[in-house]
Order: structure tokens, then C-alpha cells, then sequence
């Protein structure tokens, strides 16, 4: 099999070439991506020799090209959206590893639904902000959709083979774990003071920091909400979300006859990284096998709406429909850099994408430009607002 990865130097870029290394007899890398960071992707191309590598920059390309031309490495180097557009939907490559982070994962992956490519998606956006668009397309390709995401990937691996997209026959509820971040027993008052140290400080999982904000608000698993709505064509009614702060049980399916599936594994990326990669087949991911006898015991318990108004608002926004998922989503791409940069506290962050909603008036989207409309209006509401607090 013949891969691109998008957003290679990213956490689940490094997995999916983890797996990728014990696997050389399978896969073969054509494209790497790594926007700036030059250095790491350096190393990814001296080690898997593809045939391009995209930056984001005419520098940064310059740089990459100078030091590939040192070492006499073949790789291609280009760069911009373009490149990434090209990479993803070129005609050798079978597999495209869609993990570049926001919006700028989007269209790269639109490219890859378009040009008939089995899709390991990572790209939240994709689903968030353009689910009808996107699926469409998957569609319209042809290709298989298989969800990266370790609930969606164990969703996945607990349903009938079926369309994406489509209800799965004989099924109740899915039912989508969560451990609730760092912050599940600290007492409500003392939110107000959360570090960012804190807040990034996951219990269970190794996250970039805004993913690991997000567990903290549990934005995160409304977003998850809204992915699981469009991958299984499932309405808000049928998607619970468990806390289950051992991680162990990635998520389950309930069914009709009163049966419950579960799919059980550690909490590492690389084993719904491996599952897709495969699937159909079964590889080894290089994660050692759960220790049932060391888990000993399983927690669960409903999530608290109150504590976390985030999980509110995300399944507010895909019962509404239209454009409120994609403003979900923008305002809270504002409101949690401007908590990473300090500008904000901890529990400005549900404020700011609540009051953005309400001031932008819902509309209907169909295009990708639409999108890229409610995408920027969001994000400049939810700024003025962040402004408004430093004032």
C-alpha cells in the first residue's frame, strides 16, 4: 500500500510512520507533510525516502531542499495549499493519513475524498465543519472512510460492516467514552484557576496542547459528538457520552436486542492507526497487549453538563445544524490559544464560543467557500470578545 500523511510531524503522523516501520514489506511512503517544522521532517524523509515532501513556505521549502541536496536525498520539496491538495489525490498513492490539525486539514482531504482514496481520518474539521460537504464526496469517490480517532475507530470495529454514512442496521445508541480530563474531581469552584500546566496535564493520553485543552473542557468529545453524527448516520439522541476515566474501553454500541460491544485495547494512537491501515486484515501496532488482571476495575458515570457547558453547546450545535458546528468549532479554536497564551481564564473559554453563537446568525452552508465564510466570521466575533476581556 502506497501512503500519504498529512501532518506527519504531528503526534499521529509520528504514530502512523511507527507502524508504518514495523510494517516495511506493506507500505511505502510517497508523501510526507510538515508545514514548518522542518527539522523533524528532515529526519522522516532521510529515514522513509519519499517521493515529495510539502512545507508550508517558500523558506522553509528552500531550507529542506538545501539540506536534502547535502545528504543526496531524491525527495521533492514543495510547498503551500496546492501542494498539499496534490499529494493527497496523486494517482500512485493508495492511503491518505489525514492528521493535519484544523481548518488547514480541510481541503487536503476534500482532495483525497474527490480522487477516490481510502481516508484514515484524523482531521476533526473535516467532519465538524463541513460533515454534509465531506461526506458527499466520500461518496461521490468511492473510497473507503476509516476513522482514526480511537472512539470513532472503536465505534467502527463494534458495527456491521455498512456504507459510511448510513444508520448501522439493529443498532440503539452508540455510546462514546471519555475520562473526563484532568479536571473530574476538582471541585467546580476551583476551575476558575486553572494553569495552562494543569489544564494540558492529560491523565491518560499523550496530546498536543490544544486537543489536551480540549479533553479539559470536553469540547473535545462534543466534537467527537458531531464526527460520530456524520461517520455513522446516527442522530444526537442515539450518541451518549460515558465517562470512563481508565480509558480502556474505547467506546461501544448498543443494539436493539439489548446487546452492548465494547472494543477494549491501551490508550495508544498507534492501535486505530494500525487497525485502519490493514483493515480489513489484523497487524501488530507495536503496543503491548491490555493487562485485564492490572486494569481490575472499570469506572463509569454520566458526564455533568453543568461542569462542562462546552459538551452542552457542541450537542446544541448539531441539533441546530447549518452553519452552528463549524462556529462551534472557530470560536473554540480563538478561545482556547488565547487561554494557551494566557490572555484568558480557564472558564472564559465555554463563555467565549457560547457568546459567539449567539451573536452570529445561523445560516445554511453547501460549499467549501461558505465554510471558510462562517470560519472566519466566527473566529472574528470570538477575537473581539477575547479583546473585550483584555480591556
Amino acid at each position: 500500500m502506497k501512503l500519504t500523511v498529512l501532518g506527519a510531524t504531528g503526534s499521529v503522523g509520528a504514530s502512523t510512520l511507527d507502524v508504518v516501520r514495523r510494517h516495511p514489506d506493506r507500505y511505502q511512503v510517497v508523501a510526507l507533510t510538515g508545514n514548518t517544522r522542518i527539522d523533524v521532517l528532515e529526519q522522516q524523509c532521510r529515514e522513509h525516502r519519499p517521493q515529495y515532501a510539502v512545507v508550508g513556505d517558500a523558506g522553509s521549502a528552500l531550507e529542506l531542499r538545501r539540506r536534502f541536496a547535502s545528504q543526496q536525498i531524491a525527495t521533492e520539496v514543495l510547498y503551500g495549499r496546492e501542494a498539499l491538495a496534490t499529494v493527497a489525490s496523486l494517482p500512485e498513492v493508495d492511503a491518505v493519513m489525514a492528521a493535519i490539525v484544523g481548518v488547514a486539514g480541510l481541503a487536503p482531504t476534500l482532495s483525497a475524498a474527490r480522487a477516490g482514496k481510502r481516508i484514515l481520518l484524523a482531521n476533526k474539521e473535516a467532519l465538524v465543519m463541513a460533515g454534509p460537504i465531506f461526506m458527499d464526496e466520500v461518496a461521490r469517490g468511492g473510497g473507503d472512510l476509516l476513522p482514526i480517532d480511537s472512539e470513532h475507530n472503536a465505534v467502527f470495529q463494534a458495527l456491521p460492516r455498512c456504507c459510511a454514512g448510513s444508520k448501522p442496521p439493529g443498532v440503539r445508541r452508540i455510546l462514546l467514552t471519555a475520562s473526563g480530563g484532568p479536571f473530574l474531581t476538582r471541585a467546580a469552584c476551583d476551575l476558575e484557576a486553572v494553569t495552562v500546566e494543569q489544564a494540558v496535564a492529560h491523565p491518560n493520553w499523550s496530546m498536543g496542547k490544544k486537543i489536551s485543552v480540549d479533553s479539559a473542557t470536553m469540547m473535545n468529545k462534543g466534537l467527537e459528538v458531531i464526527e460520530a453524527h456524520w461517520l455513522f448516520g446516527l442522530p444526537a439522541d442515539a450518541i451518549d457520552v460515558v465517562i470512563h476515566p481508565q480509558s480502556v474501553i474505547h467506546s461501544m454500541v448498543e443494539y436493539v436486542d439489548g446487546s452492548i460491544l465494547a472494543q477494549l485495547g491501551n490508550p495508544d494512537m498507534r492501535i486505530p492507526i494500525a487497525h485502519a491501515l490493514a483493515w480489513p486484515e489484523r497487524i501488530d501496532s507495536g503496543v503491548p497487549a491490555l493487562d485485564l488482571f492490572k486494569v481490575a476495575q472499570l469506572d463509569f458515570q454520566a458526564p455533568d453538563f453543568h461542569r462542562f457547558p462546552c459538551l452542552a453547546l457542541a450537542y446544541q450545535a448539531l441539533r441546530a445544524g447549518g452553519d452552528r458546528a463549524a462556529v462551534l468549532n472557530a470560536a473554540n479554536e480563538v478561545a482556547v490559544d488565547a487561554f494557551l497564551q494566557g490572555k484568558i481564564r480557564f472558564l472564559h473559554i465555554s463563555q467565549i464560543v457560547e457568546s459567539t453563537l449567539t451573536k452570529l446568525e445561523a445560516r445554511s452552508v453547501s460549499t467549501l467557500d461558505e465554510v471558510f465564510e462562517v470560519d472566519a466570521s466566527a473566529h472574528a466575533v470570538a477575537s473581539a470578545y477575547v479583546g473585550s476581556l483584555l480591556s
